[in-house]
């Protein structure tokens, strides 16, 4: 079934990279995307992560916390983040708990993983509820950014 846009979000609490525990609810009063991607040092994923870097100006401009969360551990996501530059908030959901409330969880992955996030995007407005969501089932592909943008717009 998954989230539905007019849905309040489901909060969650999540280590970051430094080791602190974040919730969603901390981003209260502020427009969030939240973008779940699959694993890591994988080749899409960076491009999808180091397009959202490169135009952090215009999300800063959208007042839009950047969340990545994927089933990595903090540590490696501390070393991904740091290795490309990524000036966002990277929480790990090494339990699967979030991507399951999310309803955006593999049950079967590549080499015979199981429960690795599939690529997904949440705009969540200032009031916690979702504003769009886009869950796709091939990894392979990207969020639509333009569609998520005129969306953060909308909420100006």
């Amino acid at each position: 079934m998954g989230i539905q846009i007019g849905a309040t979000a489901p909060d969650f609490t999540l280590y970051n990279t430094e080791k602190n525990k974040i919730s969603l609810s901390d981003f209260h009063g502020k427009n969030v995307l939240l973008l779940f991607f699959p694993l890591a040092f994988t080749s899409t994923c960076t491009t999808e992560l180091c397009s959202v870097r490169d135009s952090m100006d215009v999300y800063s401009k959208l007042n839009a916390e950047i969340i990545g969360i994927s089933i990595d551990s903090l540590f490696v996501l501390d070393k991904y983040k740091k290795e490309n530059n990524f000036d966002f908030t990277f929480l790990s959901d090494f339990n699967k708990t979030t991507a399951a409330a999310y309803d955006c969880l593999f049950e079967s992955f590549s080499f015979d993983m199981q429960g690795v996030s599939k690529r997904a995007a949440f705009v969540i407005d200032r009031e916690g509820i979702v504003r769009y969501e886009e869950v796709l089932d091939n990894a392979g592909q990207l969020p639509n950014f333009d569609a998520i943008r005129e969306c953060l717009n909308s909420l100006q």
